[in-house]
């Protein structure tokens, strides 16, 4: 990592994209603490991560979700899966049970509460440790690819969550992915390649700059890189098209 100036604002919901090996799974163990900066430091709501009697308190703030959901589940039944983390954090079991309840119900997995998670779909066993991360009340969450792993359904059950996590819950979100498509929901992207952000702004704003993501090996929106050619081809068309519903809106407005 090199010369990372970055603010995340409560609330607000990132999603950060590069090619591999471009640093950003160390920027999302450097935000809880899972490494420690050799040079700068890395504030969670005023706590420095470099602080070791701050740690638990930061990862109270941020929690992680990472890309395998089988190595995240250490329970047999999926309500003592998500009430493992509150139990370590000393939490009372009647509140620990209302956590339970309170998570998995935003992840909509209450009628899985009494199931074995080996059972569960790869979506599912994601959400299940969403709802770990829920249980133990942070500000922040941080997600590691968390749909790398997933088939497309899986994808859009754990998205979708992320989303509702952000506008219903107001919960902070970082999201890293390499599926543009995640990023497009995001209201900030932040684009890193060797260890440097490159470039952050808005989701139009970021993959309205096809050539230059595709000069760093970064796809497009499907939908925006056939926005691009069309325009290309001097059709009068938006270059910054994000998604099907808009491309279609542009389309009729040319009929």
């Amino acid at each position: 990592m090199e010369n990372i100036n970055l603010e995340i604002q409560r609330g607000e919901f990132v999603a950060i994209i590069g090619p591999n090996g471009s640093g950003k799974s160390t920027l999302a163990k450097l935000f809880n603490g899972l490494f420690v900066p050799t040079k700068g430091d890395i504030l969670v709501d005023g706590l420095n991560t470099k602080d070791k009697d701050s740690v638990w308190k930061i990862r109270q703030k941020a929690g992680m979700v990472f890309q395998n959901p089988d190595n995240q589940i250490v329970a047999t039944i999926v309500e003592e899966d998500v009430a493992f983390g509150p139990e370590n954090l000393g939490i009372p079991p009647k509140e620990i049970r209302k956590r339970v309840r309170e998570a998995l119900d935003i992840v909509e997995l209450s009628e899985y509460a009494k199931k074995a998670p080996h059972l569960l779909s790869g979506g599912q066993k994601q959400r299940v440790a969403i709802a770990g991360i829920l249980a133990m009340r942070p500000e922040c969450i941080i997600l590691d690819e968390p749909t790398a792993m997933l088939d497309p359904v899986g994808r859009r059950e754990v998205i979708n969550t992320v989303k509702k996590l952000n506008k219903e819950e107001g919960k902070t979100i970082v999201l890293i992915t390499h599926f543009m498509d995640e990023a497009v929901q995001a209201d900030r992207v932040i684009v890193m390649e060797k260890g440097k952000i490159i470039m952050q702004g808005t989701p139009r704003e970021i993959f309205s700059k096809v050539d230059e993501l595709k000069d760093i090996g970064l796809d497009v929106p499907q939908v925006t890189e056939l926005a691009n050619r069309l325009a290309q081809d001097g059709i009068e068309i938006r270059p910054d098209i994000l998604t099907v519903e808009e491309m279609v809106n542009s389309l009729c407005q040319l009929l």
